[in-house]
């Protein structure tokens, strides 16, 4: 598999470069966040490791920017920023899996194992639909009763993984696992903050909640 790392620690971008390149793969390497940006739009690769506190562009806006010029790869932050909060905004600016330093190879190798086992949206069904609303996997886009939903990265897996459950309960472990790719405490408020968030967008505005919340059990998407 080909992996990019774009991490301006030349310690830590050798010692991960290192150990994959031990497990067989190919590594391309970049230290700056625009040198980075410009190699991932033009390599087509398996996996990008990503630090949040780069040179010349910042991990948080390159991410962002792949994500909006539809670059697919499964991305991995890699970075000292560690809180629920730093994990948060990495994740809904398009990341796909969040480890804080220090870190062990052996995680960081099961972490990429695991993103690149994980099938791509768009291999899944290509539109899904609830009631009026419906999800274009292909195009990454959303519309209800024919208008445009305008969906961040995040918002987007949330409802997709929703939608794929239609009619039955969905937990927040399982919103955790399947969208976020992280063991959050499930304690945290990131699932709720993020369904709100996607109510306002998905319900709000056509009077009718398609997005039901069940008690201490979990979330369900079904016509009402």
């Amino acid at each position: 598999m080909r992996f990019l790392i774009i991490e301006d620690d030349e310690d830590t971008a050798g010692f991960v470069a290192r150990g994959l390149k031990e497990q067989g793969h190919v590594v391309d390497r970049e230290a700056d966040g625009r040198a980075g940006l410009f190699q991932a739009r033009k390599g087509d690769y398996d996996a990008i490791v990503v630090d949040r506190m780069l040179p010349g562009l910042d991990g948080l806006s390159l991410v962002r920017v792949l994500r909006g010029v539809e670059v697919r790869s499964p991305i991995l932050f890699l970075t000292a920023l560690g809180s629920t909060e730093d994990r948060v905004a990495g994740l809904d600016g398009g990341g796909d899996d969040y480890l804080t330093k220090p870190f062990a190879f052996s995680e960081l190798l099961a972490r990429l194992n695991a993103l690149t086992r994980r099938p791509p949206l768009v291999a899944r069904e290509h539109v899904l639909r609830v009631g009026d609303l419906e999800l274009d996997a292909a195009r990454h886009a959303g519309a209800r009763a024919g208008r445009r939903i305008t969906l961040r990265p995040l918002e987007f897996r949330l409802l997709a993984c929703l939608m794929r459950h239609a009619g039955t309960l969905v937990t927040r472990a399982m919103l955790l696992e399947q969208v976020w790719g992280f063991d959050f405490d499930p304690r945290t408020g990131v699932v709720e903050a993020h369904i709100s968030r996607l109510r306002a967008k998905v319900d709000r505005p056509f009077g009718a909640e398609l997005i039901q919340t069940l008690r201490g059990a979990g979330y369900m998407i079904r016509e009402p």
